[in-house]
């Protein structure tokens, strides 16, 4: 069973997302994703600077195994990129909720976070798979 930390939320697609305050949150894919996809080879990351509309395709992750394009939880500006996976993208394989962390998002609609799954229901959706 996948480790599904409480305190964040989850998308369908496998990205989670964590509230830093001031509207500012912290996006990243879950072990579970991490897994499914294998040793990280190469991350490539959004601009900052970026506007996202929840559900865009902002970031790929590829593995040895594929190419997995990574969505926006919710519409945004990107304020940061984690630029420590340029040369260890493995930090996603090693730390998916921590140093492997990939961008930070300024949200427009903070709203948009209802719509997302809380641990349980993201743990849910990842045992019907």
């Amino acid at each position: 069973m996948s480790n599904v930390p409480n305190e964040l939320k989850y998308a369908p697609s496998h990205e989670w997302i964590r509230a830093e305050g001031d509207g500012v949150y912290t996006v990243g894919i879950t072990e579970h994703a991490q897994e499914l996809l294998g040793d990280m080879v190469f991350v490539e990351l959004p601009d900052v600077g970026d506007n996202v509309a929840a559900g865009d395709d902002v970031a790929v992750a590829e593995s040895v195994k594929a190419a997995s394009d990574i969505y926006a939880p919710i519409a945004g500006e990107v304020l940061a990129v984690n630029e420590e996976l340029e040369d260890s993208p493995e930090l996603v394989n090693s730390d998916p909720y921590g140093d492997g962390w990939l961008f930070k998002l300024k949200a427009d609609d903070e709203s948009e976070l209802e719509s997302l799954l809380n641990a349980e229901g993201y743990a849910a959706s990842i045992d019907e798979d």
